[in-house]
């Protein structure tokens, strides 16, 4: 006989894995941890496999359990598609997305904005990321689709949606003394494309640099630059008012082209499939580059 997988237990285990905690998950679902554990006992007696293995205090998925993720999450979002298309309000289809923080203020809301009035039950979840991080995400299955940046190149991920400058930074009021022998950076930390960028363009033409202040957030650098902290390397994507292009002022080696690549799962929903056409169609419209 063949094993029915219960809805709510398929829910557990990917919350379970995307919170790194079965503990987690269960606070975030309402149900006890003896309830959880019941649910993923009950799930491997189904495969006829062990679906998870301890490591350290918590567990991991095994290869069965990596599979069944996988189908686990196709199930939740048809499953939760079907009940917002015919008009239930138990459970709302939901989708995951990445991007970098570049684009926070202008595609993401006008994106979100146009899909909301298509599919105006359908949850979307929108994460800030690093480049390699989205594009593991996505492989993984924990995200549905994601814009992120890459090197130029043929044989990258995903589809080119734009080629974009990379440029120096720096704040208005940013000069160099002349005392200063090294180039004042701030960047976001390790690892980060544009910082690796910048760091092997300044190594490779011989100029001294030092890191003055290092940040996993965009608006931070951005701060940092009207205080006259250093200059960054980034797009001209939204630069914000007080920032102002330094390259030429400071002699500063050309920098190479980035793409804006989309990426996306291969088994999309119909739902996460018209996202992804809102967003590619935004940013055509908003982000300028070469085609």
């Amino acid at each position: 006989m063949k094993p029915t997988f219960d809805i709510d237990a398929l829910r557990t285990i990917v919350a379970g894995t995307e919170l790194g905690s079965f503990a987690r998950a269960a606070v975030q679902l309402g149900r006890s941890q003896s309830a959880v554990s019941m649910q993923l006992k009950r799930l491997e007696e189904q495969a006829g496999r062990p679906l998870f293995q301890r490591n350290g205090r918590g567990l991991v998925p095994t290869e069965a359990g990596d599979a069944l993720l996988a189908y686990a999450r196709r199930i939740i979002e048809l499953h939760d598609e079907a009940a917002a298309t015919l008009g239930s309000t138990v459970a709302a289809a939901s989708i995951r997305m990445g991007l970098p923080q570049d684009f926070f203020e202008d595609v993401m809301p006008e994106a979100i904005s146009q899909f909301s009035r298509q599919w105006p039950s359908v949850h979307v979840e929108v994460r800030a990321g690093r480049n390699y991080a989205l594009e593991d995400e996505v492989n993984a299955g924990r995200l549905d689709l994601a814009l992120a940046f890459f090197r130029p190149g043929r044989n990258r991920p995903g589809a080119l949606l734009a080629r974009l400058p990379m440029l120096w930074f720096g704040g208005k009021s940013f000069a160099k003394t002349a005392n200063e022998n090294r180039i004042p950076l701030v960047l976001f930390d390790h690892p980060c494309l544009f910082r690796q960028t910048a760091l092997q363009v300044l190594d490779g033409k011989g100029v001294a640099w030092r890191l003055s202040l290092t940040t996993p957030s965009l608006p931070g650098v951005w701060g940092a630059l009207r205080f006259g902290h250093g200059i960054t390397v980034r797009t001209a994507h939204r630069t914000p008012a007080g920032i102002r292009e330094v390259g030429a002022e400071l002699d500063l080696p050309r920098l190479p082209a980035i793409e804006l690549r989309m990426l996306a799962r291969g088994d999309l929903s119909p739902a996460a499939s018209q996202l992804r056409a809102v967003l590619e169609s935004v940013v055509r419209k908003r982000v300028r580059g070469t085609r």
